[in-house]
């Protein structure tokens, strides 16, 4: 049975969590850096990892920010609304832009783990994630 990570993590990672370890789910999601941008008042850089146990599913959700992704391990899929959903790889990336509604961001493998490094350019006082219903 797939499971579904991110409802879990908006209510508590982005809420000052630095390790969130999801046992439950097989899932770890760390927060590596945030840095406020001087030469960009209000806003901030963010930088995390999302570990995905095999076969994890995400729920749509937005982050109203810049989100760069880079695949470190394994391979997951990623769309976002009215695009294509894109099967990635270790050393592929990804974009969505602050607009976005992330509707797919899943394990593609039922196997293996997988792992993305996942950088925001957003407002500073705005969390990282939102849900979408």
């Amino acid at each position: 049975m797939k499971q579904h990570l991110f409802p879990i993590l908006f209510k508590t990672l982005f809420t000052g969590v630095t390790l969130l370890p999801l046992s439950a789910l097989g899932a770890d999601v760390a927060m590596l850096f945030k840095q406020d941008l001087a030469d960009l008042p209000g806003k901030a850089g963010q930088m995390l990892t999302v570990e995905f146990a095999p076969g994890e599913v995400s729920a749509p959700h937005r982050h109203n920010a810049h989100t760069f992704v880079y695949v470190l391990e394994g391979s997951v899929v990623m769309q976002v609304q009215g695009g294509a959903a894109k099967t990635l790889t270790a050393g592929e990336t990804f974009y969505e832009n602050p607009d976005d509604i992330h509707t797919v961001a899943n394990n593609a493998s039922d196997t293996e783990p997988a792992k993305i490094l996942v950088f925001f350019i957003k407002d500073r006082a705005a969390p990282a994630s939102i849900p979408v219903e």
